[in-house]
């Protein structure tokens, strides 16, 4: 498994698996996907913004059709334990979602450079 950030998945879903480098591109391709419920709340925010043609709720469910996409189940508040740590970002979706690839120990797919940077799980190339 393998979790993706919310631009990734929305890249993913929309067909355009070549905005990621070779390598990201096979681990999408190779791995089941999952992603933080905190992506789901950004797709809803991003949608609710004019950003995002699609509701959340929508995309998820193409994209657990289409690549078998799993939401985390971990529990909220060892998530948000985690995320309490990650004093890098004032970003609270950034810090969830890393909470989340870090507590499931997986690794987080992303060109989000702050993550790259300072989240030990995030990858891009």
């Amino acid at each position: 498994m393998i979790h993706l950030d919310t631009h990734v998945l929305l890249w993913v879903c929309a067909g355009d698996i070549g905005r990621l480098p070779a390598r990201a591109a096979r681990r999408v391709q190779q791995s089941r996907p999952i992603v933080s419920p905190m992506v789901g709340l950004e797709l809803q925010y991003l949608h609710e913004i004019g950003r995002v043609a699609r509701p959340a709720y929508e995309l998820l469910d193409r994209m657990r059709q289409r690549v078998g996409l799993v939401v985390s189940e971990r529990p909220f508040p060892v998530v948000a334990a985690r995320a309490w740590t990650l004093d890098w970002t004032r970003d609270p979706f950034d810090r969830l979602i890393a909470a989340a690839a870090l507590v499931d120990d997986l690794p987080l797919i992303t060109a989000d450079q702050t993550l790259l940077a300072n989240c030990a799980v995030a990858e891009w190339d």
